[in-house]
């Protein structure tokens, strides 16, 4: 794995980077274990406020933008904030199945949906594998 491409990016990039990376390992460990109870709850808080961070920062990324400022990915980071504040919403009305399909949503969405995108040849993540 080459670093320097990561190295040489802004601090938006970097942080959206590892909030998303961070988000996405911590999503798969959420989506494995039993719902529910205290470390549930801590854990989900915990990717919450990394899938937060990582969709406030691509507001600072515009690289990939068709009109040079907002983009796709950028749309994608509104309707992930969204699907955040229903689910949150949703578990704190007792709502659970709402909360699980918005969660489950966010992750394949957000997660795996813009992360295959992440991995496009010419893209950060893979110019850090060493194919782009």
């Amino acid at each position: 794995m080459d670093l320097a491409p990561f190295l040489g990016r802004s601090f938006a990039v970097q942080l959206h980077l590892v909030a998303a990376l961070l988000a996405f390992a911590l999503g798969v460990a959420l989506l494995a274990r039993r719902k529910g109870g205290g470390v549930h709850k801590v854990l989900g808080r915990c990717w919450a406020l990394l899938m937060l961070v990582a969709a406030m920062s691509s507001f600072w990324i515009n690289g990939f933008a068709g009109n040079g400022r907002f983009g796709v990915f950028h749309l994608l980071a509104v309707v992930a904030i969204a699907l955040l504040a229903l689910a949150i919403w949703a578990i704190r009305s007792g709502r659970v199945r709402t909360h699980r399909f918005s969660m489950i949503g966010l992750f394949g969405g957000a997660l795996v949906g813009a992360g295959a995108g992440a991995l496009a040849p010419g893209r950060l993540l893979s110019q850090m594998l060493g194919y782009g």
